[in-house]
């Protein structure tokens, strides 16, 4: 059996070939499934994506004219991929339901570490050669601060177990309040949550239509007005003009990404000396050190890499063997 795999780091090679226990003839294509290398698909019997692919209804309808059955996604989201097109093609289709939540809470941790003991702009003074001391240097220490965790799953309560570690006190908003996160946070109001927190983890999932850019203006206005807003959720749930606006006008203390809406138009690729095509991102990005940005690398370990090779594998296999995929989306 044949799998056409997109976007595969080179650092990733060695995982893919490890964990092929199924033995499948595998095609490891660097670059992200786009309009062109589609056709490297030709006579595969499924393609494995990331986030960023362009797994569209024109590229789901070539699949489908080149014999492709099944359409593997090592992603929990799946909202790159026009399921309409594959159900009108009958491709069946599957995803990662979790993978390493230590993954993405150690980057939300450590976006906010940095971001609260100022390392990146000390940093550059020192490299600099400038060791003065100055009072932009100064922080609160992380257990004397209210972290506020929006989303209490797999991940959020990770992050929170990681926050409470280090001695804050850790607070949580949820639609559902789960007995395993009680133990760990106490639940607030979104309001209550926002008015109390140093710092606050995003790690909702992007449900198009209902959360759509919340983390604007009103949401803003409501936080601390020196808090640490991170998020390593999903680019849809930000607005970046109003989180723009805030970083400039001091009304918002600090900023950490790991998303954008339309990062697939710039994440992934060498930029330097062009201009990016959202004005907002290019002015997030000049707010540096007070923003940081990282290219959607919070699945990208050891651990979750694992998780996502396996289980995607595991779940063609279901699809071959059994007909069924405890996965299939």
């Amino acid at each position: 059996m044949k799998l056409v795999c997109y976007g595969v780091r080179e650092t990733e090679i060695p995982f893919f070939e490890k964990f092929n226990k199924y033995s499948f003839e595998l095609m490891l294509v660097p670059e992200l499934m786009n309009d062109e290398n589609v056709e490297l698909a030709k006579d595969a019997d499924a393609v494995v994506v990331r986030g960023n692919c362009k797994t569209n209804a024109t590229n789901i309808e070539r699949l489908h004219s080149l014999g492709v059955k099944y359409l593997l996604t090592r992603t929990v989201g799946y909202n790159h991929i026009d399921l309409e097109a594959t159900k009108k093609h009958g491709m069946r289709v599957a995803r990662v339901p979790s993978y390493s939540p230590n993954a993405i809470g150690e980057l939300a941790v450590t976006l906010a570490m940095m971001l609260l003991r100022h390392v990146a702009y000390t940093v550059n003074k020192t490299r600099a050669r400038d060791f003065t001391v100055d009072a932009t240097m100064f922080s609160k220490e992380v257990r004397n601060c209210t972290v506020g965790i929006l989303g209490a799953g797999k991940i959020g309560l990770t992050t929170a177990k990681l926050f409470k570690g280090l001695g804050s006190n850790v607070v949580a908003y949820d639609i559902f309040e789960s007995d395993e996160a009680k133990e760990v946070v106490e639940f607030m109001t979104l309001d209550e949550l926002l008015a109390v927190s140093d710092i606050v983890s995003v790690h909702m999932p992007y449900i198009k239509g209902e959360n759509d850019r919340m983390l604007d203006k009103d949401f803003l206005a409501k936080m601390k007005q020196d808090a640490i807003l991170i998020n390593t959720s999903r680019g849809e749930l930000q607005n970046d003009d109003d989180i723009l606006a805030a970083i400039l006008e001091n009304t918002l203390g600090a900023f950490g990404t790991d998303v954008f809406a339309h990062e697939a138009d710039f994440f992934f690729k060498d930029m330097k000396g062009k201009a990016l095509p959202d004005p907002a991102v290019e002015k997030l990005l000049d707010c540096y050190p007070k923003v940081l940005v990282t290219p959607h690398i919070g699945a990208y370990t050891d651990e979750a890499l694992t998780n996502m090779i396996e289980i995607t594998f595991d779940n063609f296999n279901e699809f071959i063997t059994t007909g069924i995929c405890e996965n299939e989306i």
